[in-house]
């Protein structure tokens, strides 16, 4: 445990329906990111830990966990639920602490995902139907069945845990596996607060555990043996390394979420006060820091002054707020995540001043806490590192085009495809480049819309597999196939 005044935090590891000091014997720092004060030392999870609850994970899914009826497990988790709701704003102010997040995004926009992603999946446990297919002259009646897959592991990002509980944890339990969450070691302390809700809302042990620890840790999870499937959400960098290791170990199911480098496409005809709140605001949520954010925007070449001078006066707004305390429930744009991640904005930042024009922001707010000021740059050049790389952070990359396939050109010049968002008042337009755009999902008039019911998940180098829905339910799922010989008569008695 650890103490912030007069607020005790969990910061072990909970392995086995219980915490547990980890056996590494070692520790890391949260800070807080408005002015870099250590809020706790966490537990690392070490070799011998990871061990302990992949072996703990393994003995509940071939044991009590396995008797559970898809009944059992959606009771389960509708009583999580309603255990994770009495404690959402604990949880908020976790998140809050560690990594910045508005009180108030957190209490009502990202906090009630994770409630309800538990009750959407709980609504599909016991409906995990197969599908037959008769004898149709080859003499076999054929039955696919679907089983869960066994033990699995969930690496999650900092920027919004709920979410990760949500389209993580979630369908795998739903599907009847095992599941040991890692969340990231900038944002560790909010499951921590769930984490022993689970046995109170009836999940034997083993059924989900929950480490903490930095690199080293998610990197034994990617490679153990025992380990079935991994999902992780991060980086590209370490997405690559996670599909590697689970490659040379035992060939695990991966899911990749890897970030991108959105486009906002603005045609002419679009509705500009729409474009301008979802360029701004919408862009400048949790300060940037979201894998599906529209990075770049381009707007069609007769209507680009005008909105550029209005894009800038809003991001100029929004900065005069910037530096205000995250957990005001007034305060929208917070600091970034850490100290890290300062340095690394500031330097694209400060490269993007040699690649493009600086329009607006371009430097630190203050000199205490993480925060930047919402910058803006004009006509960055094709290789530009603040076009071509995702920053997470506030900055936003300005381009013009003179037609549609210029603008398709331009959206696809990239190598992620997570998400596009086009504006246009034209249906047929929308739905033309939609088709066009290379990306896992296309938001028409909005910035990238994320619903539980929906598939979230990108193309080329933002991932591979899909959360979210039954699309994310499936990922957790292995089909079986029983075929049955027809031509074989049955013995008589």
């Amino acid at each position: 445990m650890a103490t912030n005044g007069t607020k005790d935090f969990e910061t072990r590891l909970y392995i086995n329906n219980e915490f547990v000091s980890a056996k590494s014997g070692k520790t890391l720092p949260v800070r807080n990111p408005v002015d870099d004060s250590i809020i706790a030392e966490v537990h690392i999870a070490g070799e011998e830990d990871v061990d302990l609850a992949v072996s703990a994970a393994k003995a509940a899914f071939k044991g009590e966990w396995s008797t559970f009826t898809g009944a059992q497990r959606a009771k389960c988790l509708h009583k999580l639920a309603d255990l994770m709701e009495a404690k959402a704003a604990e949880f908020s102010r976790m998140e809050t602490l560690c990594v910045g997040t508005p009180i108030s995004l957190s209490t009502y926009g990202l906090t009630p995902r994770a409630v309800e992603g538990m009750r959407y999946y709980a609504g599909y446990a016991d409906k995990l139907g197969g599908e037959s297919f008769r004898d149709d002259g080859d003499g076999f009646y054929k039955i696919v069945q679907y089983e869960p897959l066994g033990v699995c592991a969930a690496v999650a990002s900092w920027n919004a845990t709920a979410l990760y509980l949500a389209n993580k944890l979630a369908p795998a339990l739903a599907a009847g596996n095992t599941c040991i969450y890692k969340a990231s070691e900038k944002s560790p302390l909010g499951v921590l607060v769930f984490a022993p809700l689970f046995a109170e809302a009836g999940f034997p042990p083993g059924v989900a555990q929950f480490i903490t620890g930095g690199a080293e840790t998610g990197a034994l999870l990617s490679a153990h043996m025992g380990i079935s499937k991994i999902s992780f959400t991060g980086s590209a960098i370490t997405g690559r390394k996670v599909q590697e290791a689970a490659a040379r170990s035992n060939l695990k199911r991966v899911t990749l979420e890897l970030g991108g480098k959105s486009p906002a496409l603005v045609f002419e005809d679009a509705d500009i006060e729409n474009a301008l709140t979802h360029c701004s605001q919408s862009f400048l949520m949790l300060t940037g820091q979201v894998c599906a954010a529209s990075s770049r925007t381009l707007i069609h070449s007769s209507i680009a002054p005008s909105f550029i001078s209005a894009l800038k006066a809003r991001f100029a707004a929004a900065s005069a707020s910037i530096g205000d305390d995250p957990s005001a429930a007034t305060t929208l744009i917070g600091p970034l995540a850490d100290k890290f991640q300062l340095e690394r904005v500031l330097s694209f930042i400060e490269q993007g001043k040699t690649e493009a024009e600086l329009i607006t922001g371009g430097a630190r707010k203050g000199t205490t806490g993480c925060f930047v000021e919402p910058t803006i740059f004009l006509n960055p050049k094709d290789d530009a590192r603040i076009y071509r790389e995702e920053v997470f952070g506030p900055v936003l990359s300005l381009r013009t085009f003179d037609t549609e396939d210029e603008a398709v050109q331009m959206a696809n010049d990239t190598s992620f495809g997570l998400a596009a968002s086009i504006y246009t008042s034209d249906i047929a337009r929308a739905l033309r480049v939609a088709k066009k755009v290379e990306a896992g999902m296309v938001t028409i008039n909005s910035s990238a819309a994320v619903d539980i019911n929906a598939a979230f998940g990108g193309m080329k180098g933002s991932g591979t597999g899909r959360e979210g829905g039954k699309y994310g339910l499936m990922e957790y799922l292995e089909p079986k196939t029983v075929n049955i010989n027809m031509n074989v008569p049955a013995k008589k008695a």
